[in-house]
């Protein structure tokens, strides 16, 4: 075996921990695609001789693309996207393919994503390299220019925001209970029986895209209106189907085999406290879903 096929293998054997972290840092699975073959070219360039820690030094490469990419964003950005629906993760509930089986199990909670998604992006490079994948505060501090004291502040305010989340149901069973019954309500038109099944504090967040829904409010708090939303879409219940999102149950709607909607749900406590619904046509169709 040559050195650029030894390379290659390396970098294939890390390939999966590049795209968990730049999953969670984009919340986009293409551009996490993007940033992780960007890391390749890069140390396909690079003179990995002088590389002592590959997977430390692939995963501040990956880091320091994703920064920048939020950065862009940033600047593009007009208005603070209240309803934007991160990329979910889709598997099946019954069975997967090994590498969407390993996309799930290192996944995390669609609603823990849609908090990432509210930090800056020197917040959320600092707490999702260092919380989530160990990375030493010494080794972040030069990719957000800051010193590692700093960049620890950086990395606790974050954990501070994303503290806030709840905790949601890990176990299948009960979170499969609460679905199945809010299945049957929205089937049935049962408002009472939506509303006991929804936290009153619960938050509705649609990502729909530009025009499939017009008038429909993005972004709706409170068991009651939330309940009203449910209502609304009666007639796609009996289409919805169980599948497993970003590792918890959730629902798509594939009217004559075209994804429609994909419903995560947040499940504490035997109550349903967060729903996001992302039904953007044009993501949809960019998403890897197996066949359902």
């Amino acid at each position: 075996m040559n050195h650029d096929d030894s390379l290659a293998r390396q970098f294939e054997q890390q390939r999966p921990r590049l795209r968990s972290v730049a999953y969670r840092m984009l919340g986009s699975l293409s551009e996490a695609e993007d940033a992780v073959q960007e890391a390749w070219f890069r140390l396909s360039r690079a003179d990995a001789s002088r590389v002592d820690n590959l997977a430390g030094w692939l995963t501040t490469v990956v880091g320091r693309v994703c920064l920048d990419q939020l950065r862009s964003r940033a600047a593009r950005r007009e208005e603070p996207l209240e309803t934007h629906v991160p990329d979910p993760v889709i598997g099946r509930v019954d069975a997967a393919d090994p590498e969407q089986a390993a996309l799930l199990a290192d996944s995390v909670g669609l609603a823990m994503m849609v908090v990432l998604d509210t930090l800056p992006p020197a917040e959320r490079l600092a707490f999702v390299l260092h919380d989530m994948f160990a990375v030493p505060f010494d080794d972040l501090a030069p990719i957000v220019d800051r010193t590692p004291a700093a960049t620890r502040q950086l990395a606790s305010r974050a954990r501070r925001r994303v503290r806030g989340a709840a905790t949601p149901e890990a176990d299948l069973t009960r979170q499969r209970v609460v679905l199945d019954a809010f299945l049957a309500a929205s089937r049935t038109g049962d408002f009472e029986a939506l509303v006991t099944l929804l936290d009153p504090d619960i938050t509705l967040r649609a990502d729909v895209g530009a025009t499939r829904f017009g008038a429909l409010p993005l972004l709706v708090h409170g068991a009651a209106a939330v309940a009203q939303q449910a209502l609304l879409f009666r007639g796609l219940a009996p289409l919805a189907r169980p599948v497993l999102v970003n590792g918890a149950l959730g629902l798509v709607t594939a009217p004559d085999g075209r994804l429609f909607s994909i419903l995560a749900l947040t499940v504490v406590d035997g109550r349903i406290t967060e729903i996001n619904l992302l039904a953007d046509p044009d993501r949809l169709r960019t998403l890897p879903v197996p066949p359902l």
